[in-house]
């Protein structure tokens, strides 16, 4: 059986993860690993963002960030998650998102809810999150990204 996990960027994997790479046709829907990487760095948003890479076992299929407020417990978003175009098809968008909405409120425990954007036309990425359980808020961001959001209910 093969394992999920979530690593940071490191010396030794960052030059791997900017190969990362998603089709043609959802350049327009997700920002590129070096983007994410600079708004991690640079903190567009005046709140902390966590980096992180998508493993499979020992082979890296993907990326995403959490932005967030220190301590808060509504404002935590998902960000720039991609499964590489290589890698797409087989089922581990869908459970890697799953691994995701474990892991943040196990590193963030004051977290009751997660948030993401999603493009109007991304009518794939609107159906996965909405099976997962997100809800759309009939809001919009300044960019015109539909706004989602999940509910955290931890034991």
């Amino acid at each position: 059986m093969t394992n999920l996990c979530f690593k940071s960027y490191t010396k030794e994997n960052w030059e791997d993860a900017l190969k990362l790479k998603v089709n043609k046709n959802q350049k327009e829907f997700c920002p590129t690993i070096a983007e994410s990487l600079a708004a991690a760095f640079i903190k567009p948003w005046d709140e902390a963002l966590d980096p992180y890479l998508i493993y499979l076992d020992d082979l890296m299929i993907g990326a995403f960030y959490v932005s967030y407020t220190p301590n808060s417990i509504d404002n935590y978003w998902l960000g720039g998650f991609m499964i590489d175009k290589n890698h797409q098809n087989k089922g581990y968008g869908n459970k890697a998102l799953i691994e995701i909405l474990k892991f943040v409120p196990k590193i963030h425990p004051n977290c009751k809810q997660i948030n993401l954007t999603v493009e109007k036309e991304n009518k794939i990425a609107q159906k996965l999150y909405q099976s997962l359980g997100f809800e759309d808020t009939s809001q919009v961001n300044k960019y015109g990204e539909i706004i989602y959001t999940l509910p955290v209910f931890t034991k």
